[in-house]
């Protein structure tokens, strides 16, 4: 049953993605779609129907805007520290602690984190995050996760819990 909800969904991306009803495209997007599924079907993260409830796509939706803004004021604060003459950084790896249980959750933490300009995902063990940080404001754990973790953290535990 994995499999096959895996096909449809990658079948669903092709037509999205190529957006052709032509009978050629839609033989090749069932192709394309069953060796993907053969050869990657097991890498896929599988929640059956809880993956599909709209809440999660709500709190995705509002997730994806506090991720821009999150993103617009790192590239400032980046910026502000290439532009000044006097170079304010003080680079560290920094521990943090994640409140999230899921692989998928954590994982989406952790790239959030990486694509926003001045951090850098560099280890996960347990629950702790390593972080790499152009600016370490402070040694401390618990300052540290307020700063970079609990914007994201708290929507990110409604998506993936």
């Amino acid at each position: 049953m994995k499999r096959i909800i895996h096909f449809f969904i990658i079948y669903a991306v092709w037509i999205l993605l190529t957006w052709s009803f032509t009978l050629q495209e839609l033989l090749a997007g069932v192709v394309i779609s069953l060796l993907a599924e053969l050869l990657l079907g097991d890498i896929f993260p599988y929640e059956g129907v809880k993956a599909f409830y709209p809440r999660r796509f709500f709190w995705l939706f509002c997730y994806f805007w506090v991720f821009i803004w999150a993103m617009i004021r790192a590239n400032f604060d980046v910026a502000y520290r290439v532009l000044n003459i006097y170079l304010p950084i003080k680079p560290g790896i920094v521990k943090v602690r994640t409140k999230l249980k899921s692989d998928m959750g954590r994982t989406f933490l952790a790239n959030s984190i990486t694509l926003t300009p001045g951090t850098m995902s560099v280890d996960l063990v347990g629950d702790h995050l390593y972080i790499h940080w152009i600016n370490v404001v402070s040694p401390d754990i618990q300052k540290d996760t307020e700063m970079i973790v609990a914007g994201f953290e708290k929507y990110l535990e409604r998506i993936f819990e």
